[in-house]
């Protein structure tokens, strides 16, 4: 099977929309932006982890990908708002799903993953 390269990444749709769902901070941004309006430095908060840098560089992929509003504020100083587009909450709903699998299984997952690592530490020491 021929290598897919970044010439011919645009022809696949999982390559070309869900990409984006694939960095690290895309999903948690837009699953708190789910819960409603949140301006930029309450979503740093809340998004543990993010620097404030990335949280600008996410907001900015979201944004030009039609998934976030950015809406300036008329205050003083000027304040800014992002919230979900259409089409961001219609992919939110989709993600929901996983969101609650990932909830209910956690548990699970981790008990296999120790479970893996117990068996190849097993393995290495007869080795």
């Amino acid at each position: 099977m021929p290598r897919v390269n970044a010439n011919t990444d645009l022809d696949c749709p999982i390559r070309d929309v869900l990409d984006r769902m694939g960095d690290a901070w895309s999903l948690l941004v837009m699953l708190e932006l789910s819960r409603g309006p949140c301006r930029f430095n309450a979503l740093r908060r809340v998004v543990d982890g993010i620097s404030q840098r990335m949280l600008s560089v996410t907001l900015r992929h979201l944004e030009r990908d039609g998934l976030v509003n950015r809406r300036v504020l008329p205050l003083t100083p000027p304040q800014v708002e992002y919230s979900l587009t259409t089409l961001g909450l219609s992919l939110i709903e989709r993600v929901e799903i996983m969101r609650q699998w990932a909830v209910e299984n956690q548990t699970a997952v981790r008990a296999a993953r120790q479970a893996y690592d117990r068996r190849r530490e097993a393995v290495a020491a007869d080795t």
